[in-house]
């Protein structure tokens, strides 16, 4: 589809496109696009007008809508027509999209245009206008850092998070990157890696755009989680747009390509999962593992090894699980250990019918009755029998879960998506959570080894379903950062206050582990 689209442009066409993109391009940096809006251009790959993004005032996605009206009653006028105005370029990250497929373009044409196209974008961003785009960017800045400033305690502050563009759906990616980005030594660790160059010889430097004629081997989850990291945090007003990120999760996670509201624990599991992989592999030659064990923060007693060697996921998520299952009927026991990045809690059944904090028909389910659950003996049903190697056949057993070792950094999923006969409901119930001195140390196999702050926890993140079912809903994130927490919303983000965050329904929350000495109650 995007070569027969792409096959309407030919050479020519090409340099007439490109002389009107350059002067459209000039004129933008003037006076915006025709809807006089500087934010989200894309630019016409047909005719080389310039309008605004979908997320801004859609004009873009208009003008290809009017041009699928035909002009003439032949049969070829029409093809034609309906043909053209259908590719369009952002003028800042220089992505392509076609709004005939729906789809973002990842390939190109037999000639290179779409490359050439960036080229000359890239040379003209690169030239003349150069300095006068500092200018404005610097007045910009100054405007934002006015703009993002509030009344904390008497005393004035600046807001510097960003928010993070919808791309359709994408609230459940967004929420989950808000959230790792506020995990200080995870996100420390990406934002101080060198950036890979994915290009050599006369077009190193400059940026790589990731298509099929390039192959797998140019596309880097880790360099592009990198990038998308370092662009939050930095004062922006305007939302960043994760497009290279979710170009390279589509690519590499066929699960969640397409717009469809995905489960953010799901995606939350193979984001670290890949970056995990990808890590242990090492790109362009240089191991990311080697400069992990450079790391002297995170020393080699902290490392869990799941799927083969040690990465920083594993450093800071990883932790260890003893699973002891007996026999009932001649009293074997059973010992494994299983390694794990996160914990997924049930909400004991008791207390689905609490709905919220103040709700008065019985007692409000606390965190700590999700992780006893989590961690009571339990005696498997019919469906699990277990293969006993002392009887030689299926046997009923209790099983029981052990913390053998705790992570750095412990992710706790509750599950509030179940299934039904037909249906995957979501179980509603409020679960009331500590913001501060999580102790760990009951579920301990051996408690005794460890030290008197090694098994507290502090919040860092909370990600939060709004919603009734898993493919609809959407989702925000709450997080702590330089002691103040934030509310992300995709776009938006705002200051928000405890006593609000400790009202949220939690879906997955994100506990850091204490490091300095300071009383706090327990829970």
């Amino acid at each position: 589809m995007i070569t027969a689209i792409w096959g309407y442009i030919n050479s020519v066409q090409f340099e007439l496109c490109t002389s009107k993109i350059l002067s459209s391009f000039e004129e933008i940096q003037k006076n915006g696009n025709v809807c006089r809006s500087n934010k989200s251009p894309w630019v016409c790959l047909t005719c080389s007008s310039v309008h605004c993004g979908r997320y801004v005032n859609g004009h873009a996605k208009k003008h290809y809508e009017d041009a699928q009206v035909p002009l003439t009653n032949h049969k070829k006028s029409e093809k034609q027509d309906k043909a053209q105005h259908t590719v369009c370029m952002d003028c800042s990250s220089y992505s392509t999209y076609c709004y005939r497929c729906d789809d973002f373009v990842v390939n190109d044409t037999k000639l290179g245009l779409v490359q050439k196209v960036r080229e000359h974008l890239q040379n003209l961003e690169n030239s003349a206008f150069t300095a006068d785009r500092h200018r404005k960017r610097k007045l910009l800045e100054n405007s934002t850092l006015n703009s993002k400033l509030l009344k904390v305690n008497g005393s004035t502050t600046a807001i510097c998070a960003t928010g993070l563009r919808n791309l359709g759906n994408t609230c459940f990616m967004n929420a989950i990157l808000q959230s790792l980005s506020n995990i200080e030594q995870f996100c420390c660790y990406f934002k101080e890696l060198p950036a890979v160059e994915l290009r050599n010889g006369k077009t190193a430097g400059r940026r790589t755009y990731h298509t099929r004629s390039q192959g797998d081997n140019n596309v880097s989850l880790v360099e592009e989680f990198r990038k998308t990291l370092c662009a939050l945090w930095q004062g922006s007003q305007t939302a960043f747009s994760p497009e290279s990120l979710f170009y390279v999760v589509w690519k590499i996670m066929p699960n969640f390509r397409g717009y469809q509201q995905q489960d953010a624990h799901e995606f939350m599991r193979y984001l670290l999962d890949h970056l995990h992989l990808e890590l242990q592999g090492g790109f362009n030659g240089v191991s990311r593992s080697a400069i992990l064990q450079e790391n002297s923060t995170l020393s080699a007693s902290n490392k869990c090894c799941i799927n083969g060697a040690s990465t920083v996921v594993t450093a800071i998520f990883g932790g260890i699980l003893q699973n002891e299952v007996n026999c009932l009927i001649c009293g074997t026991e059973s010992r494994k250990f299983d390694p794990f990045l996160d914990l997924s809690l049930d909400i004991p059944s008791q207390f689905r019918s609490k709905r919220s904090k103040n709700q008065e028909n019985g007692p409000v389910c606390s965190l700590r009755d999700c992780l006893r659950s989590f961690t009571d003996l339990e005696e498997l049903d019919e469906t699990e029998l277990y293969m006993c190697h002392k009887c030689k056949k299926k046997q009923k057993s209790t099983k029981k879960f052990w913390i053998q070792k705790l992570p750095k950094v412990l992710c706790l999923h509750l599950k509030r998506f179940h299934w039904t006969a037909y249906l995957r409901n979501k179980v509603d119930t409020y679960v009331e959570f500590p913001l501060r001195g999580l102790d760990m140390k009951c579920y301990l196999l051996e408690p005794e080894n460890s030290g008197p702050e090694s098994c507290l926890y502090d919040l860092a993140a909370v990600v939060v379903h709004h919603g009734s079912g898993v493919g609809s809903g959407h989702y925000t994130a709450y997080a702590t950062h330089e002691g103040r927490w934030f509310h992300f919303n995709d776009s938006t983000v705002t200051l928000t206050d405890e006593e609000t965050v400790v009202k949220a329904k939690a879906y997955i929350l994100f506990y850091v582990e204490r490091q300095a000495k300071a009383g706090s109650d327990k829970l």
